[in-house]
């Protein structure tokens, strides 16, 4: 039954790159990359997409953990409730209007967007390393305070590699919206494939907004396997065959 699936999966793969294949044929988009001028911006504004979401995500992410780990110390635990309702602030506002935040204070261009993307991302980092710390069992860290292991040396070689898995739950999500979210840059003009799309759309060319979208698409889809190798090499055997 299984091999039947997975023949099945397959062919429907197949399908799909062929009929997603005449259809970029047919709306020009094979024509535009066929141009040597349009395929340079196409590849700069994928590389501004890309640095974009990677300063704004590597911001997040070490903000993120520090909220989690700060606010899972013993001191601070009671007001962790209210730093994660602060946090989430950011989520609960729309993108545009973060964005429109941003665009206020900072001006235009890359700032506020870089800006705004870290707010929309700290939040399931955070909230993720918070939940994973939280629920390491106590046992292991008695255990830990038993060997005579110092605080740092607990966090460090106890509770994140426990919480791990976890974490990077929480990396995944913020990461995958960053890189959708990104494509808004360009209402601030921060450049990105939000260009190629918005250009599209405001003219109705099909194929520009394919060119946008689809490594968008792509870039999304890659970075999921990337968390997913991230984890396997950060979370321990013993974690992850306990899914």
């Amino acid at each position: 039954m299984t091999g039947l699936l997975i023949k099945i999966y397959r062919f429907l793969l197949i399908v799909i790159i062929l009929v997603a294949g005449v259809a970029i044929e047919r709306t020009g988009l094979v024509e535009l990359l066929s141009d040597p001028y349009e395929r340079q911006v196409i590849v700069e504004l994928f590389w501004q997409h890309l640095y974009i979401v990677l300063v704004s995500i590597s911001i997040a992410t070490i903000a993120g953990l520090t909220v989690g780990i700060v606010f899972t110390r013993q001191r601070f635990r009671k007001y962790a409730g209210v730093c994660m309702y602060i946090v989430g602030l950011g989520q609960t506002i729309p993108s545009l209007a973060v964005l429109a935040l941003a665009m206020s204070f900072l001006g235009i261009g890359l700032k506020p967007a870089i800006f705004a993307l870290t707010i929309y991302s700290v939040l399931p980092v955070a909230r993720n390393t918070l939940a994973g710390i939280t629920a390491v069992p106590a046992e292991l860290i008695e255990a830990g305070k038993g060997m005579g292991m110092p605080p740092l040396r607990i966090l460090l070689e106890v509770e994140l590699p426990n919480a791990m898995k976890v974490i990077l739950v929480g990396f995944r999500v913020a990461l995958v919206i960053n890189i959708g979210t990104a494509a808004l840059s360009y209402l601030i003009g921060a450049g990105g494939l939000g260009d190629l799309i918005f250009t599209g759309i405001s003219l109705m060319q099909t194929e520009k907004l394919l060119a946008g979208a689809i490594p968008i698409t792509l870039l999304a889809l890659v970075a999921d396997f990337l968390c997913e190798l991230l984890s396997v090499a950060l979370v321990s055997k013993g974690l992850r065959l306990s899914d």
